[in-house]
């Protein structure tokens, strides 16, 4: 009998013990695998499926769904592609897996991401550890990440190529004073942007679409040439045209408050190309000599010298007077061989006092008031006096020595933009007198060789004219010249000689070709 009894009672304490045994195994069983876990999770996101994605994380966040959604949306996600890496235990129960992936834009196309799905044993289950860095890295510490219009240019200003204008060009001022005229409405662009509390906007890629191009009539290589010749020069201008076209080339400008189109200034000496244009209609030829004395005073009037005093000899010709840029005998031989009128309309010939240019970006040339005396004739002729003109009307001196026709300048490739934009049709072409500009190639070339501009590294073939125009603080440097269908000024506000400032700059453009 107490056999049979403790036969019972050890019965009962081995069900005992075996009961507990299993509930201790019980309460420590791990409910499926992590890569089981994992390669759910990814076919939900394949799928679509956030609300069983949901599922699958430890304590997922209230907006888990609408992150998701917000995403996809904000992107224009169209397609979607994931492509698992190979699991890593991290610890006995925590594990990783990496992954990437492409999304496809609608407006951007495939955009690529990668990315770390953690996982951990979490309530004898796997579960994962999301955060929003999970669904993109740019989502880390409440980054976004979205597609967002924005406004693209409607117009686009290009060269005469039809390709970029040069950066750095120093003719801003030109193309936003053109810009407003072709513009019609702004084009939608996209950008994909990124941004983070604290941190500006990031814009990772844009397109724009292609905007209209409108040519102007820059040449890429001579605007880049005359930008890098400006580039050490401060106050300074580059106007570049082509002779047989009228057609402007290049304009670099520096000058502070004021524009090589439309601001005016003394000439000096550049005035000279007009006056000795009049002295040669009225029948001086280059070889006349004519005098160079230190001084010249016109009688009963005022005294005029030359720069340092210089001189020639007792006589000189005419050219020579023109290539060494003698004031005392232009102001000598307009004064006794010329009228007031007679300048007033070599100078219209040449553009004074015809404004205003219809280039594009509008333009003035010059102004001359008539001479109310010997005195202002002399002053005016070299240069002095009332006479002012822009940087562009000497190019366009320059440009009609060349060609032997005077041309108004244009800015665009169409005539009739121009038209519409500056109000009229511009002026009539000018043919010159074929014996004046043969005489005046000649002087002009003779500066170059033997006169103020020679031995300053100008290239072969250049013709030109320097000026120094005094003024109240100093002095402005000049140099205007062409070589083939070339044609250019150079102007350096109270830059001194022009020999010592502006020949220089024209060497550098016109090497830098």
């Amino acid at each position: 009998m107490r056999r049979r009894r403790l036969i019972v009672l050890l019965v009962a304490l081995f069900a005992v013990i075996g009961a507990g045994t299993f509930a201790v195994a019980a309460s420590t069983k791990v409910y499926g695998t992590a890569a089981g876990t994992a390669d759910t999770y990814f076919t939900n996101w394949r799928n679509g499926d956030i609300e069983a994605m949901r599922r699958l994380v430890d304590q997922p966040p209230r907006n888990f769904v609408t992150t998701h959604l917000a995403l996809d949306d904000g992107l224009h996600v169209e397609s979607f592609t994931l492509t698992p890496g190979v699991l890593r235990r991290t610890g006995d129960q925590r594990a990783e897996v990496p992954f990437s992936g492409v999304r496809k834009l609608k407006e951007f196309g495939d955009l690529p991401f990668a990315g770390t799905l953690r996982l951990a044993v979490r309530d004898r289950a796997w579960r994962v550890l999301w955060a929003p860095e999970t669904l993109d890295p740019h989502l880390k510490g409440g980054g976004q990440l979205e597609v967002k219009a924005i406004d693209g240019p409607a117009i686009k200003l290009v060269t005469r190529e039809g390709v970029d204008i040069p950066n750095n060009g120093y003719l801003d001022a030109y193309l936003d004073r053109l810009l407003p005229e072709f513009d019609d409405g702004v084009s939608e662009g996209w950008a994909l942007e990124a941004t983070a509390p604290g941190k500006p906007a990031e814009r990772l890629q844009v397109i724009l679409p292609d905007a209209r191009k409108v040519r102007t009539t820059l040449s890429r290589s001579v605007q880049a040439a005359a930008a890098r010749a400006l580039d050490a020069v401060d106050d300074a201008a580059i106007v570049v045209l082509r002779p047989s076209s009228g057609e402007v080339l290049a304009v670099a400008d520096r000058l502070k408050e004021a524009s090589a189109f439309h601001s005016l200034f003394p000439p000096g000496s550049t005035f000279k190309v007009i006056t000795a244009s009049a002295l040669l209609a009225a029948g001086l030829d280059p070889v006349t000599e004519v005098g160079c004395p230190p001084s010249y005073t016109i009688p009963e009037g005022r005294t005029f010298t030359n720069a340092g005093g210089e001189s020639a000899a007792d006589t000189t010709t005419f050219l020579e007077a023109f290539a060494i840029s003698c004031n005392t005998a232009f102001a000598e031989q307009a004064t006794t061989r010329l009228t007031p009128a007679d300048l007033l309309e070599a100078a219209k010939a040449w553009g004074i006092n015809r404004d205003p240019l219809p280039t594009g970006v509008s333009g003035s040339c010059g102004e001359l008031p008539e001479p109310d005396g010997l005195d202002r004739l002399g002053e005016d002729a070299i240069g002095q006096g009332l006479v002012q003109v822009t940087p562009l009307c000497m190019a366009m001196v320059a440009a009609a020595v060349e060609n032997g026709t005077w041309r108004s300048p244009r800015f665009l490739i169409s005539r009739k933009q121009i038209d519409d934009i500056d109000g009229g049709p511009p002026p009539q072409p000018v043919e010159l007198d074929d014996g004046v500009v043969t005489a005046l190639r000649s002087m002009m070339r003779a500066v170059v060789t033997e006169g103020t501009a020679s031995g300053a590294g100008l290239p072969d073939g250049v013709a030109g004219k320097t000026g120094t125009a005094e003024v109240s603080g100093g002095e402005h440097a000049w140099f205007i010249g062409y070589r083939g269908d070339l044609a250019f000024c150079v102007f350096v506000r109270y830059g001194g000689a022009g020999r010592q400032a502006a020949v220089p700059i024209a060497a550098r453009f016109l090497n830098g070709l």
